[in-house]
């Protein structure tokens, strides 16, 4: 199993910053254009537990993906998890959370996921799927910070 812990903190509202990331269809918005990120579901007005929602997604090497999340333990204003139902991974548990902080808001990914095929999916973590995750989660930082900080 392995674990990614990232945080950024945005001069924002947590209402704000709540209605951005409780959107499926802002995704897009903090996924790199490379992965051809798209939403297949059509999506209601409001996230609530038990939706499913299908992207497809390319992924270098493997192609274009497939990708089925489940919405779970909605904490309004608070948190969410999507989980992978169908797609590239063996396990995918993502915890978003956000929190007030004396800068703003704090909105913290936490990802929890497993490899399929073991010892061959542990050298393609090592060489590949941990740098392009670091690289997925570099650019949601930083689009984060692009979208919440006041225009200069």
């Amino acid at each position: 199993m392995y674990t990614i812990h990232r945080q950024v903190v945005v001069p924002s509202t947590r209402q704000e910053v709540w209605d951005f990331i409780s959107n499926p269809e802002n995704l897009n918005r903090i996924t790199p254009d490379a992965l051809h990120f798209s939403i297949l579901t059509p999506l209601p007005t409001a996230m609530f537990n038990g939706l499913l929602i299908e992207y497809r997604i390319t992924l270098p090497i493997l192609g274009r993906q497939r990708w089925v999340t489940e919405i779970k333990h909605i904490r309004p204003l608070t948190a969410f998890v999507d989980e992978q139902r169908i797609g590239p991974y063996k396990f995918w548990y993502h915890y978003h959370e956000i929190q007030q902080c004396d800068k703003g808001i704090i909105i913290r990914d936490q990802v929890s996921y497993c490899l399929p095929f073991s010892l061959v999916g542990k050298l393609v973590h090592r060489f590949f799927i941990k740098k392009m995750l670091t690289r997925i989660f570099d650019y949601r930082q930083k689009r984060f910070m692009e979208l919440f900080s006041p225009p200069s």
